[in-house]
């Protein structure tokens, strides 16, 4: 969600700057490459990069691909083959050993449902999205490009003549039940299916010194962050210019001023036991998918007991959303450490991983997309 909503305030200041654009999409991948298919970049005609396709060998290609595309106003989509021992300046350095097949989209702004329309309406609101590319691999002169978008049972297709509304509903259902992105083929070209989940949001109950590097580290991911905290002493704005919300008042008021849903994470790290179990009662029950506690395992016992003495019962469900103490074991002493963890173990849980060493990992790094 943070690349989107990079390259969506990128092309609205290349607008008030009167400059043209293209948007450089990672359409398919066949073998290892840094990106996946999904991963998008913005190119200005002035030659300005927002977000990536590669893990830099291929920009700088890009960038005269997609001013080409600007200069011709045409979509144009591109191979590159990292897997060639012999090629120098893609092969050997990336070491991918991948095929990577890059979509370029000359961005025409008088038309509202082109490419970044589409991709700014992913990050309205609290839904999740599926982005349809369409893209040929045999007709590669005629590419339709980024047309539809399914989001909160709305549907939007920009071309109509290459993709319906029932195709891409029928289609889009099973992208939003996996959660994942998906290809399929469709008459003689093939569709990106993107998966886009609404933005993380972390709220931090608690506002002392520790919980700054918490909320510094999740805004570089992208993700709303929120402080929460009683004290008015503490829970200021000026003190974490980087949060999103710093809300004030007790559990009870936190919780009411708050957006649940299975994006929604929070830390309790008040150094407040009675706070913290207060606000625990609250969410456990709530669908967010991690509660971090800061603290020994016997603060975590002791907060399960009083549970159970308050009639709250918790099974296998709640118990798994609950991480006390919080964070990964990396050795972290300090506040900067410790946030690191955290956030670690938190992007794991929602990606559904474990934060293994990947160079413990038996299978490959990325888990190859499914086609419908």
């Amino acid at each position: 969600m943070k690349e989107i909503n990079d390259i969506v305030k990128a092309y609205k200041k290349a607008q008030i700057d009167g400059l043209k654009t293209a948007l450089a999409t990672v359409v398919k991948v066949e073998g290892s490459s840094y990106r996946q298919a999904g991963a998008r970049m913005l190119v200005t005609e002035d030659g300005y990069l927002t977000g990536a396709i590669s893990g830099g060998c291929l920009e700088g290609d890009a960038l005269r691909k997609a001013v080409l595309a600007i200069h011709q106003k045409n979509n144009k989509l591109v191979t590159y083959d990292t897997s060639n021992p012999d090629d120098v300046e893609f092969g050997v350095q990336l070491g991918c050993n991948g095929i990577v097949h890059i979509l370029f989209e000359y961005i025409n702004e008088n038309t509202s449902h082109n490419p970044i329309g589409l991709l700014e309406k992913t990050t309205d609101g609290r839904d999740e999205s599926v982005i349809a590319t369409v893209f040929s691999l045999e007709n590669r002169n005629k590419q339709t490009g980024t047309v539809g978008l399914v989001k909160n049972q709305n549907i939007t297709i920009s071309d109509s003549g290459h993709l319906s509304e029932s195709e891409l509903k029928s289609f889009s259902s099973q992208v939003l039940e996996k959660k994942q992105n998906m290809l399929t083929g469709f008459s003689s070209s093939e569709i990106l299916l993107q998966y886009i989940p609404p933005q993380t949001t972390l709220v931090v109950a608690g506002a002392g010194n520790d919980a700054k590097p918490l909320v510094d580290t999740a805004s570089i991911l992208g993700w709303k962050t929120v402080i929460a905290d009683g004290r008015a002493t503490h829970a200021l704005k000026k003190r974490f210019p980087l949060a999103d919300e710093v809300l004030l008042g007790k559990p009870e008021e936190i919780i009411n001023m708050t957006a649940m849903d299975e994006n929604t994470v929070f830390v309790l790290m008040t150094h407040n036991y009675n706070y913290d179990l207060a606000l625990l009662k609250l969410i456990i029950h709530q669908p967010v998918r991690y509660i971090g506690l800061l603290g020994p395992k016997k603060r975590l016992n002791r907060m399960l007991d009083d549970l159970k003495n308050s009639g709250i019962l918790l099974g296998e469900k709640e118990l798994n959303k609950l991480f006390g103490p919080v964070g990964i074991d990396i050795g972290a002493e300090t506040s900067e450490e410790i946030a690191i963890s955290i956030v670690a173990e938190i992007k794991a849980v929602l990606s559904g991983k474990n934060g293994l060493s990947l160079r413990d990992k038996q299978e490959k790094i990325h888990t190859d997309i499914l086609s419908i």
